[in-house]
């Protein structure tokens, strides 16, 4: 991967600040949980590889990466693998999130600051993987209770898909057929009119301006997802930069429904 100058890109709201990141070369990623990182020092560390995907257009060995360094004694590894270095849509660098642990809290964080209340209205209360769907056997990422002065009552059901593959500007989930995924959108279909289903795409790289679903990787993710459109089900894509000090809410990108290179 050629060397990239860095250029700056548009900030937004601080969401989440972030410390003790130290940038290396990614060597190789196996075992799916595991990558060899090469530091500036010349030391090779082994990091935790928090992405089980294929991370289609992230995985670039020889390409630089950000880890976090760790080191408690209850951590079976020290460093974490947190962001990797691309060719943004414009030919310059951006920096992508790669940790699909991180994505909960970016979207809890940007709904506590407000930035949200446009599109969700007033929110009371946050809470975190409840019990829900058939036997209650799901979990939901976040349900988030509205004020008692807000224009929809509802409940909103919140689902988060971390999102690093892209063509272009354009944004897309899954980059591979995901059961789990689709089990998700006809969960979220099945809430019915009590509630308000809402699918957070989180798009972890600054260079995407629009979503769409993966039809090329996953056609019945695609079909599942106009489905779920048509029964109401809400999509909002969250645009992120990543930085080495923090993370920033960019705006809501365009929603796309049908993948421009999938099955027509």
């Amino acid at each position: 991967m050629p060397d990239l100058k860095l250029f700056p890109r548009p900030a937004g709201t601080l969401i989440l600040p972030l410390q003790n990141l130290v940038e290396g070369v990614l060597l190789r990623r196996y075992k799916r949980f595991l990558a060899d990182v090469e530091l500036a020092n010349g030391q090779v560390v082994i990091a935790h590889c928090p992405n089980t995907g294929p991370m289609t257009g992230v995985l670039l060995p020889g390409g630089k990466v950000r880890l976090r360094h760790d080191p408690r004694p209850e951590r079976k590894l020290a460093w974490t693998w947190e962001q990797a270095l691309v060719s943004g849509s414009d030919g310059e660098p951006c920096w992508v999130g790669v940790n699909t642990m991180l994505p909960n809290r970016l979207v809890r964080a940007t709904i506590e600051a407000g930035c949200l209340q446009p599109w969700i209205g007033p929110i009371g209360s946050i809470r975190a993987e409840v019990a829900y769907g058939e036997g209650r056997r799901s979990r939901i990422d976040l349900l988030l209770s509205p004020t008692a002065d807000a224009a929809d009552p509802r409940p909103i059901y919140l689902e988060v898909k971390n999102t690093t593959w892209s063509r272009g500007e354009l944004a897309l989930f899954p980059d591979t057929v995901t059961e789990r995924g689709q089990k998700h959108l006809r969960e979220l279909m099945a809430l019915g009119s009590e509630a308000r289903g809402l699918l957070v795409p989180c798009l972890s790289r600054a260079d995407v301006t629009s979503f769409a679903p993966g039809d090329s990787a996953d056609p019945l993710y695609g079909e599942l997802f106009r489905e779920a459109l048509s029964a109401g089900v809400e999509v909002l894509p969250l645009r992120y930069h990543f930085s080495a000090e923090a993370v920033s809410w960019i705006g809501v990108a365009q929603l796309i429904p049908r993948d421009p290179e999938g099955p027509q």
